[in-house]
């Protein structure tokens, strides 16, 4: 079936047990060769099987070689990934700079960091939103502490941002949809920006999640930020830190997480249970989503004479897979 497979599984290669290690492929063999797409696809499933077997065994080797040598066996050889050969980025943030800790204290979150304002944030749709939109705003609320849902109908973002100033709200959120899923976050600080526009995808509800654990609690949960290095990712850090009050209540035992990895920004919400003194275990409280940030804008929401900070540009930035912006 199909030419120019070659020999493979031979009747030489059923010998007893002294017959050598059976050999499926040829060294030259290639499986684009085969005619026949049903026997292409068998030979394939049976390459990869063997490739699977054959790293397996070679695992296995090392990690016996490593156990004979004991303490003099040779360090782990660090695997090259996407992030560890990530190009240099000269905005990568020194926690000592002096002239990063002067932007901190001056900047529109000092307020927060020095405690002198509660956050107090307003969450918003796009106009007319469906019903899986709204269950989305609904359980962010529960993870936000201090925060309030209003659903807008023909409103304009650019009236909804004085009366938000008014009434002292330190945040607006507004979730956009499209075809009924949502797929973008808008992120204002009050009253003098920045403005941060992300798409969003990946968004999963709390009944989606397998293995779930209970609803969240009042408590307010820790904040945790990972990999936001450059003075760019300082800033989104930044932003969405001072989400939360300053204060968490480590008896709710509840962590949001926001993990970038790639310029991908990976929201979780879990709550971690001491099953022993040694041992730790969490479960995820829900929801989940994903950012990838597309725009930062200085002051409020202005789509058409907004001054902006940064932009993602496709074809210009996107040049190589391992730069990172954030």
């Amino acid at each position: 079936a199909g030419g120019g497979s070659g020999p493979v599984g031979s009747a030489a290669e059923d010998g007893g047990p002294s017959a050598p290690e059976r050999v499926l492929f040829p060294p030259t063999f290639s499986v684009s060769e085969i005619k026949n797409k049903q026997r292409r696809h068998f030979m394939f499933l049976r390459w990869k099987q063997q490739q699977r077997k054959e790293k397996l065994a070679a695992k296995k080797k090392r990690r016996k070689e490593r156990e004979a040598l004991g303490d003099r066996a040779p360090p782990k050889a660090i695997p090259k990934t996407i992030e560890n050969q990530r190009v240099y980025d000269e905005t990568t943030v020194d926690p000592n700079d002096e002239e990063v800790a002067f932007d901190e204290a001056t900047d529109e979150f000092a307020p927060y960091f020095n405690r002198q304002t509660v956050p107090k944030i307003l969450i918003t749709t796009s106009d007319r939103p469906r019903g899986r939109t709204v269950r989305f705003c609904e359980q962010l609320s529960t993870v936000i502490p201090n925060s309030h849902v209003y659903y807008r109908r023909g409103l304009a973002l650019k009236r909804i941002i004085p009366q938000c100033i008014a009434r002292d709200f330190t945040d607006l959120i507004v979730i956009n949809e499209d075809r009924k899923i949502p797929n973008g976050l808008v992120l204002s600080h009050l009253p003098d920006g920045p403005t941060a526009h992300f798409r969003m995808s990946s968004v999963r509800l709390r009944k989606e999640i397998k293995r779930k654990g209970k609803e969240p609690t009042e408590h307010v949960p820790e904040v945790i930020l990972n990999n936001f290095t450059t003075r760019l990712g300082h800033s989104i850090g930044r932003m969405f830190a001072s989400l939360f009050p300053h204060d968490p209540q480590f008896i709710g035992r509840q962590v949001a997480t926001f993990h970038n990895q790639r310029d991908y920004i990976f929201f979780r919400f879990h709550r971690y249970i001491f099953k022993s003194e040694k041992k730790v275990g969490i479960q995820e409280l829900g929801p989940r989503f994903t950012l990838k940030l597309r725009s930062l804008q200085k002051g409020t929401f202005d789509s058409k004479f907004g001054e902006y900070e940064w932009i993602h540009k496709r074809r210009e930035m996107d040049t190589s897979r391992r730069k990172f912006h954030l």
